[in-house]
């Protein structure tokens, strides 16, 4: 029964949203309703409201909708959310001040000598409009009534020209910055988290351990990884937009004519496109620098984007008149100001102590009034002509105040859904069909895809993505990222734009073109288009790279980047501390014997021994990366012939479990069955009897497991031991190798702070003869702390504490103080001696043993990655790496 519920939630919901009824009431309407007539028909047929629930009732799922409806609401002060508004503010204030007029008129006058260069001029604009405004609407209705009439007055093939604007238009919801993909960060951000839990309890399933590595764990994103993820292949796909239209012109010159501009490529006009280009890409590189370079959130740089929109508007609405430009000027020279003054100055008023400090807070006070004149004088601009700055608040209420109904919305009917037992059902249908993760992720983009037929992406989106997300990201087989998955889901989802019968982006064209343009001309006009995106989806599908670079890279550089010893950067880490051993291994080994030979005689002898031991390590290092990549090469060869049983009998105790999990259940239902029970006496045999199916079912398929399945299990398993025992005996010895060299370092560096301390340690004979007791005490306490920054200096602090438990006795012994006393002055003595003489002598080829080896032996040791290695373990990173056969 559960499933003709399901069935009903979904027809429900497809009538409500045929119909035409509002979204935001068709989503939370359907999943009422279902439950509702689920629990009278459980009451009246079932004996229970709960009986045709998978599990529960309709009060625990009815609630549940309104802890998502509340989650919802309250997530909407998070960073993630909070940035839709700013950028949709961002995007109409662009288009209401005709900036994207501007742009399309310049662009197509500079192409327009290039075959087909009309369109690409409209590709080009619709890539700048899609990374400042993300508004389909706008752009599409912006361009059809600038560019159309141009393009078709220029004997352009009308479906060519319809696809083109149309297709331009949708790519602001893969090019950075994208209200589609803060939705799906924040969608995968919990997907990702039941994907977690998912995969540890695969893991503890079956290994039995109860602890999974955390290099296994599913990897998160956020919606500045998303921006990052969607850029390169946001560029691919205007790249084959581009290449399209030129290849289609040169083929056939008569559908997309050169057009030549009127007027001269003369200094006015170069000027004209600085003037109308340079700003857009300003403001692209503000907001998106922000968020790459690491210094603002996605929130912050939307905040960025909606100041930096009001003040070109402020300059564009009054084009042509005294002092147009001037809030621009001021808010540029301020930013100037700003940069300048924090680059000199250091601005925490709370480490305000000279005059110096006083100046630098004062002009960055200055600077930043002078933007926050700017700022308002643009506002006040932009409000006094046309009331611009008031209709662009209403449209960004009314947008955002959409998108985030239909996220409540969508919140109640997931509730519903699984109420009825669909996520599970989706789960089994995934898990069930052959060829693993890829099949699996084939047909939810397929899916996917003809969903974008009839539903609009924010619903495609807030619905299906919380279902099949969790299932696609637990797969340890693809071992995919939260992020890929967002960009090529946000890659299918923008064909919904494109797909007749409601593509969004036909109906606002339809609406601003000519009746010359026949509603087919625009759905032929977009096969095409719809082609070059699916080509777009398989070529990031294929290389992952293109999804993955920029977000490790980003992560890796920044100043926040994760420690070399993070589990997560080893495998990479020993991939390219391997290709350095095979191409500088005799230099590196060459550096070990040069540091042999150096006189380490006049070392303290712990410290000497130690930095020889590790020496003698580092030889070792070579040949223990040679054991990782003869393990690694062994457990790639055993692979071949095991994942293919490997495969069968996870999915066999996969489809056991489920079948537990559903006996389990049951079982529950027959102890409340009966007189006194929840449930009635015939359910109750009803359960009784379908246990017994489950589990003559289940006992069938354990049975299909080879009999040879725990011996080759065992023996494979063996074969990644050895390769983990490889790789944890190398970073082993890598650590000790190098963790001398460190300390050594320190410790000779240290000898000018050593030297510092001289006044005080000799003073201290002197003390002991002019204080008390209890005032010595004191004192060598004092002194015994000034040594404790000294790397080394332990055997001086121990002798001064010496000195002073002799004086605090009960009866103070000054004679054997002056004897501790003594002998801290002769360590002191001999230690600023040898460290003296390594620092001259020693110490320069300590520093090229270093440096020779810092960034393969000493890699792990280091406080961040260089910026090559930060490069490579990002570009390794990037490719998806199978790890079901550890599960």
């Amino acid at each position: 029964m559960e499933l003709f519920f399901l069935i009903l939630l979904i027809a429900i919901m497809a009538f409500a949203l045929g119909s035409g009824y509002p979204v935001a009431f068709a989503l939370p309407g359907s999943a009422i309703i279902t439950i509702a007539i689920a629990a009278a028909s459980g009451y009246l047929f079932g004996g229970s409201p709960d009986a045709y629930f998978a599990q529960g009732g309709p009060v625990q799922w009815l609630s549940a909708g309104v802890t998502n409806f509340r989650g919802v609401y309250w997530e909407a002060e998070r960073d993630t959310l909070i940035a839709i508004p700013l950028f949709v503010f961002m995007g109409i204030m662009l288009q209401r001040s005709k900036i994207a007029e501007d742009l399309l008129v310049t662009m197509a006058q500079l192409f327009g000598p290039i075959p087909g260069g009309l369109g690409i001029s409209v590709v080009f604009v619709g890539a700048l409009l899609a990374a400042t405004t993300g508004i389909v609407g706008a752009t599409v209705v912006a361009m059809g009534l600038i560019s159309l009439p141009a393009m078709l007055r220029n004997n352009y093939s009308v479906p060519l020209a319809t696809g083109t604007i149309a297709a331009s238009g949708t790519l602001g919801q893969i090019i950075p910055p994208s209200i589609v993909l803060i939705i799906l960060a924040d969608q995968l951000a919990s997907a990702v988290d039941q994907a977690g839990t998912i995969r540890q309890t695969l893991y503890k399933n079956s290994t039995g351990e109860l602890t999974m590595p955390s290099d296994f764990a599913v990897t998160s994103t956020s919606a500045g990884e998303m921006f990052l993820g969607a850029f390169l292949p946001g560029l691919v796909l205007v790249g084959l937009y581009m290449l399209f239209i030129l290849g289609f012109a040169l083929m056939k010159p008569s559908a997309a004519p050169a057009v030549h501009h009127g007027g001269k490529f003369d200094r006015a006009f170069f000027v004209k496109v600085v003037l109308t280009l340079v700003p857009p890409l300003a403001l692209i590189i503000l907001v998106l620098g922000s968020i790459i370079a690491g210094i603002a959130t996605v929130n912050q740089a939307g905040a960025i984007g909606a100041v930096g929109a009001m003040i070109m508007a402020g300059y564009r609405l009054r084009e042509g008149k005294r002092g147009a430009y001037s809030p621009a000027i001021i808010a540029i020279l301020a930013l100037l100001a700003i940069g300048v003054v924090s680059s000199y100055f250091d601005l925490n008023i709370r480490r305000v102590h000279s005059s110096e400090d006083v100046l630098g807070v004062v002009l960055a006070v200055i600077a930043v009034s002078m933007l926050l004149i700017a700022i308002f004088w643009s506002g006040w601009r932009t409000l006094k002509f046309e009331n611009t700055l008031r209709g662009v608040m209403i449209e960004t209420a009314k947008t955002s105040s959409l998108v985030f109904i239909i996220l409540i919305g969508a919140a109640m009917l997931t509730s519903a859904f699984r109420a009825f037992g669909g996520e599970e059902l989706v789960k089994d249908f995934l898990q069930g069909l052959p060829g693993g993760f890829w099949s699996q992720f084939i047909i939810v983009m397929l899916v996917i895809f003809i969903l974008g037929f009839f539903l609009d992406f924010i619903e495609i989106a807030v619905v299906v993505v919380p279902i099949v997300a969790p299932i696609l990201l637990a797969d340890p087989e693809a071992n995919i990222t939260a992020v890929w998955l967002g960009v090529m889901i946000g890659l299918n989802i923008q064909t919904s734009f494109l797909t007749p019968p409601f593509g969004f982006a036909l109906f606002y064209l339809r609406g601003v073109a000519p009746a010359i343009v026949k509603t087919l001309d625009i759905y032929k006009g977009v096969i095409a288009f719809i082609i070059l995106q699916l080509i777009a989806l398989g070529i990031v599908g294929h290389t992952p790279q293109l999804v993955n670079y920029l977000p490790n890279r980003s992560s890796l550089l920044s100043e926040t980047a994760p420690p070399p010893q993070n589990p997560v950067l080893q495998y990479c880490m020993e991939e390219y501390v391997a290709e350095r051993f095979a191409d500088d291994g005799n230099s590196i080994l060459a550096a070990i014997s040069k540091m042999k030979a150096a006189d380490l005689g006049y070392l303290p002898e712990g410290l000497r021994k130690d930095f020889v031991e590790g020496l003698d390590k580092a030889e070792q290092a070579i040949p223990l990366m040679d054991d990782i990549m003869a393990a690694e090469i062994a457990v790639e060869a055993a692979s071949g012939p095991y994942r293919p049983l490997h495969r069968l009998v996870r999915g066999l105790e996969r489809d056991a479990r489920r079948l537990d999990e559903e006996i389990e259940e049951l079982r529950v239902i027959v102890q409340r069955s009966g007189p006194n029970g929840i449930y009635s006496e015939a359910r109750g045999e009803r359960a009784a009897n379908r246990i017994e199916e489950l589990t003559a079912e289940r006992d069938a398929l354990l049975a299909e497991i080879p009999g040879d399945w725990e011996e080759r299990h065992k023996a494979f398993a063996e074969i990644q031991r050895a390769e983990n025992t490889a790789r944890l005996k190398y970073r082993r010895n890598a650590d000790d190798a190098y963790e001398p060299v460190a300390e050594t370092k320190k410790v000779i560096a240290d000898v000018g702070a050593l030297r510092e301390l001289e006044d005080e340690i000799r003073g201290l004979s002197s003390d002991l003869d002019t204080m008390e007791a209890d005032a010595f005490v004191d004192r060598s306490a004092d002194v015994r702390s000034l040594f404790n920054p000294v790397e080394g200096a332990s055997d001086i602090r121990s002798a001064i504490n010496d000195a002073r438990k002799a004086m605090r006795q009960d009866e103070p012994d000054k004679a054997e103080a002056m004897a501790a006393i003594a002998e801290a002055i002769a360590l002191f003595e001999a230690e600023v001696e040898w460290r003296a003489r390594a620092q001259a002598e020693l110490l320069p080829a300590i520093e090229e043993y270093d440096a020779a080896v810092s960034d393969t032996i000493g890699l792990r040791s280091q406080s961040r990655l260089p910026r090559d290695v930060a490069l490579a373990v990002a570009s390794c990173n990037s490719s998806h790496r199978d790890i079901s056969l550890n599960f």
